[in-house]
């Protein structure tokens, strides 16, 4: 098994599992946990494959489904032990991103799509899943929080694309953009890392208050 298949299945398994504590935090029942971690394991690579034009994934290696299934049971029956399931959502959905990055844009790039498409397929692969499943669970959108999300996925299908086209190697550009991505999303959870936000110039102090960008004291 190479790298790319195993970053493959650890991807869908971790993300899969963060559709089963968004059930979980529900309190839905098994199948519902089933769905929802499955919505979310195979929902970025669906789109990615959709987009690329090629056999969807987890149709011609139904194992995938399995992997979700797993998933959802593991954590249907371990979410009560957990006294924080949603701080943990987040650190298994920084894993998943982390893996699937990489994974959108190695598929990419193995059928012959240029680097630009490689890095798109990353971000849309590391991201569709998570806002599918907040959708579906009416959890806070990962893409709304105020910390570094979508760009942790560019980091991690930019460092892949460049170190694979470095002749690093499959393995060590694999390792080495997880990683990457690993750690800006990662410290964006830790340390409250952001952007520069956009604000309207020349608003007023009232208007500020008024759409609660600014609290009243």
């Amino acid at each position: 098994m190479t790298s790319i298949q195993i970053f493959n299945y650890a991807g869908v398994f971790v993300f899969a599992a963060t559709g089963g504590l968004a059930a979980s935090r529900r309190q839905l029942d098994i199948i519902a946990f089933v769905f929802l971690a499955a919505v979310t394991g195979i929902g970025g690579g669906t789109l990615r494959d959709l987009i690329l034009g090629v056999p969807v994934f987890w149709v011609r290696e139904p194992g995938y489904i399995l992997v979700c299934a797993a998933a959802a049971i593991i954590v249907y029956f371990s979410a009560n032990l957990l006294e924080s399931r949603y701080r943990l959502l987040l650190w298994l959905d920084a894993l998943g991103l982390s893996a699937y990055s990489v994974m959108g844009a190695a598929k990419a790039l193995a059928l012959g799509f240029s680097p630009t498409i490689a890095v798109v397929t990353g971000i849309l692969t590391a991201t569709f899943g998570g806002v599918l499943r907040d959708i579906v669970s009416a959890e806070p959108s990962v893409l709304m929080r105020r910390e570094i999300y979508v760009t942790a996925a560019l980091a991690g299908s930019v460092a892949y694309t460049l170190l694979l086209g470095l002749s690093a190697g499959p393995e060590v550009s694999a390792l080495f953009a997880a990683l990457t991505a690993f750690a800006v999303r990662g410290g964006a959870l830790y340390f409250g890392w952001t952007l520069p936000n956009y604000h309207k110039v020349g608003r007023t102090p009232e208007e500020l208050k008024r759409d609660g960008i600014v609290r009243s004291e």
